[in-house]
């Protein structure tokens, strides 16, 4: 029997936004489960390739590969490096860019990959296979980064106190579960209807574990300087931190926030031409039957815009701060 076939967060809204038009060059920094590549393939674009950091995303894709009749390519690697991944394909621009930031429901679904304290797991929570695992960081930061990293990452305002519960917790035994870290953080955060007292928790250490916001700026440089004139990029986000960063920099880039950067002092600034045009005025969110479909969605938001052609900026203003 056929697995259902996920559909990701705002899809429809996502290739409307790209508006791919017949023969276009479409880049799916996130595959995933491929849900917004099938729908590119389904669209009038001419090919997409797809990137993803996760092996199990990449055998998924391996085997929509060999089904797309040549208009799909498959490679694994971060989305943020995307420009050295295309170039090594022999691609030097594209005329469309999706990215879906966070966890995807597939790595939440599976337990043993440690995202989520609905399923007793690993505590792990990398995207890859390389590099430290949550329960590295749980288990051997000080108390002081540890509680500054999950108020940074997760805007938990009881950070200190849930770093003091897993630094007295760890010196018994070394956290390695999921539901034993969630256990500990819900001793000193209070669950609400809908909302587990660990979630900020796991969000920050998902966050740290992966260098999510990092990954998320170097890939929205990336995509400035691959996207033609008039290419596309579309945004999902799923929380404030990784909202922010889009907004910042396409507000900055749609010369809304000015042609300047705000490290430098007004005598020293260069005024840029905007390297972008927002496809929309504010944020495009899900709609009420999306969101009782999917739970996950309530949280998504969605930013476009259009490429100019203006050159591309420096960069030196991608940081998480408004």
């Amino acid at each position: 029997m056929t697995a259902p076939i996920h559909i990701p967060v705002l899809r429809d809204e996502v290739v409307a936004a790209l508006n791919p038009q017949a023969g276009a060059v479409i880049v799916d920094g996130t595959f995933g489960a491929g849900g917004y590549t099938r729908a590119l393939l389904a669209s009038a674009a001419g090919r997409v390739i797809a990137i993803d950091r996760d092996p199990r995303a990449i055998a998924i894709g391996r085997k929509l590969e060999g089904e797309a009749a040549g208009r799909l390519t498959v490679i694994e690697g971060r989305f943020g490096e995307m420009a050295a991944l295309l170039a090594a394909a022999g691609i030097q621009s594209v005329d469309g860019i999706a990215l879906d930031i966070g966890v995807s429901s597939m790595q939440l679904d599976e337990a043993d990959r440690g995202f989520s304290f609905m399923n007793d797991g690993p505590l792990d929570m990398r995207m890859a296979s390389s590099g430290d695992s949550a329960a590295d960081l749980v288990n051997t930061l000080p108390e002081a980064a540890l509680a500054d990293l999950i108020y940074l990452y997760g805007e938990e305002r009881r950070s200190r106190h849930v770093a003091r519960a897993i630094c007295q917790a760890r010196t018994l035994n070394p956290i390695t579960r999921t539901a034993e870290l969630a256990a500990i953080v819900a001793r000193v955060v209070r669950s609400e209807p809908g909302h587990h007292g660990a979630t900020r928790t796991f969000q920050a250490l998902r966050i740290a574990v992966n260098d999510e916001l990092g990954e998320l700026r170097r890939g929205l440089a990336a995509a400035e300087h691959l996207l033609r004139p008039e290419g596309r990029l579309a945004v999902v986000t799923f929380h404030s931190l990784e909202d922010r960063v889009v907004k910042h920099f396409l507000d900055r880039r749609s010369g809304k926030g000015g042609g300047g950067s705000r490290h430098l002092p007004p005598q020293a600034q260069t005024v840029r031409a905007p390297s972008f045009r927002l496809v929309h005025k504010g944020v495009v969110a899900p709609t009420e039957a999306e969101t009782a479909a999917n739970p996950r969605a309530r949280s998504a938001k969605l930013r476009a815009a259009e490429r100019t052609p203006a050159p591309a900026w420096p960069g030196d203003d991608l940081d998480v701060a408004a």
